[in-house]
């Protein structure tokens, strides 16, 4: 197995103490070990799932060549080089009962949307241009062979892989089974994920609040942030900073989980004890990031009972929890629940219509509102307050505004990067 000390020796000018946004993923993303373990769910139930297996096409869809509009079809061979051309109606196909027998050469069949092409026809001419008048079918020039015609297997064929494995399963997904029969399909297992606050001063709401405490907000935010990833949750409440208690939750939620989630207890401080506990119990590739909010943050592996989890420690500040969370957190459970392909957030440019302030060396990540005028044209405005306490700068964003590494302070009217939170949070 590849250690974390193998991973970042690779990589140039590492400092665990000091590493860029972009380092930190590349190290996230090298050090993933995705779940492996199958179980067979209804088709319904595999909706948010990802696929374990390929789906391979058992039947030929559509089962035969079909009309693709309402209309007339018939033999282009019928149908004269130059101008208009008459044939005689021979009967009409519906979809669901089949033509029966053939159609002789000067001969045409209504037809219906979805309806197997009769014997003897490749084409089809919509209604709307069809001149009718009793059993007599004016066909106006112009027509192309094979117009207007679906051909068997020409969504999805015998023997070849629509879905592969890896894939995650939305509506499309759902009808692409459904057309192939599924009644079951294999899905890899839902990621366990374990999380819990540290801090002495935290309370739990509905209880009254005692000098110097906070109600702790960060359970439900992560709570919220993963139920929204479909992951099998486990809330392991507020943990007080005492190294017993600490090294318990730890080992308890690394036997039992396949991710374990802090917030709070990664920073420098008197009170802050799972550095040393970590280093006991697995390995950390790095602690800092050059980023704001969020530049306290940890990311390793632990281990305890047999079982090994993926270890993301991360700040204590409640925007700071849910920055990091989206820009780390978010794109490695993807990667670590099967799910194949780049899980990365897109991200979009246009023009900022205030100045902001900005010192280069580091990633930040305010909060902004994105809007359109009445020309169509989009703008985002920070949202005030940018402080990493100030979870009201999230409730009233609607994207993060993402300013780049190296870049300085932004002037009114300069094009930024945004994330649009959107299907996101």
């Amino acid at each position: 197995m590849t250690t974390l000390q193998q991973i970042t020796s690779c990589m140039d000018a590492y400092d665990p103490d000091a590493l860029s946004v972009d380092q930190a993923r590349a190290v996230v993303r090298a050090f993933l070990t995705p779940v492996s373990t199958n179980e067979r769910v209804a088709v319904r139930s595999a909706l948010g799932r990802v696929l374990g297996e390929d789906i391979v096409s058992t039947l030929d869809v559509p089962a035969h060549d079909n009309s693709a509009m309402d209309g007339y079809a018939m033999n282009h061979a019928d149908l004269a080089p130059e101008g208009e051309t008459v044939l005689r109606l021979a009967g009409s196909a519906f979809a669901g009962r089949q033509f029966d027998g053939s159609v002789a050469s000067g001969e045409c069949v209504r037809i219906m949307t979805g309806a197997v092409m009769p014997k003897g026809t490749d084409t089809v001419v919509i209604q709307e241009i069809v001149q009718a008048e009793g059993e007599k079918v004016r066909i106006p020039a112009g027509q192309k062979r094979g117009q207007n015609r679906r051909l068997a297997g020409e969504d999805l064929s015998v023997g070849k892989a629509v879905l592969r494995a890896g894939t995650p399963v939305g509506p499309a997904q759902l009808g692409l089974m459904a057309s192939l029969g599924l009644a079951e399909v294999a899905v890899r297992r839902r990621l366990r994920v374990a999380f819990f606050s540290t801090g002495d001063e935290l309370c739990s709401v509905g209880t009254q609040l005692a000098a110097g405490e906070v109600y702790d907000s960060n359970r439900y935010t992560l709570y919220g942030m993963l139920a929204r990833l479909g992951c099998d949750i486990v809330d392991m409440g507020v943990v007080r900073d005492d190294p017993t208690s600490l090294e318990q939750a730890l080992k308890s939620a690394a036997a039992d989980a396949d991710a374990v989630i802090t917030s709070g207890g990664v920073s420098v401080g008197e009170a802050d004890f799972i550095r040393e506990l970590l280093s006991r119990l697995g390995e950390v590739a790095f602690w800092k990031i050059a980023m704001k909010p969020g530049r306290p943050m940890a990311f390793g592996k632990i281990a305890h009972a047999g079982n090994t989890a993926h270890f993301f420690g991360l700040p204590g500040n409640p925007v700071a929890v849910m920055v990091t969370f989206y820009q780390f957190v978010r794109e490695a459970l993807l990667a670590l629940s099967g799910r194949s392909g780049d899980c990365t957030l897109p991200l979009l440019r246009v023009p900022s219509t205030a100045a902001i302030k900005k010192n280069p060396g580091r990633t930040e990540f305010q909060r902004g509102t994105l809007v359109r005028d009445d020309q169509g044209l989009w703008s985002v405005s920070p949202t005030g307050a940018q402080g990493s306490g100030v979870l009201r700068s999230m409730s009233e964003a609607n994207c993060f505004i993402v300013l780049e590494h190296e870049r300085g302070s932004v002037k009114p009217g300069e094009p930024v990067q945004v994330q649009l939170f959107e299907g996101l949070i």
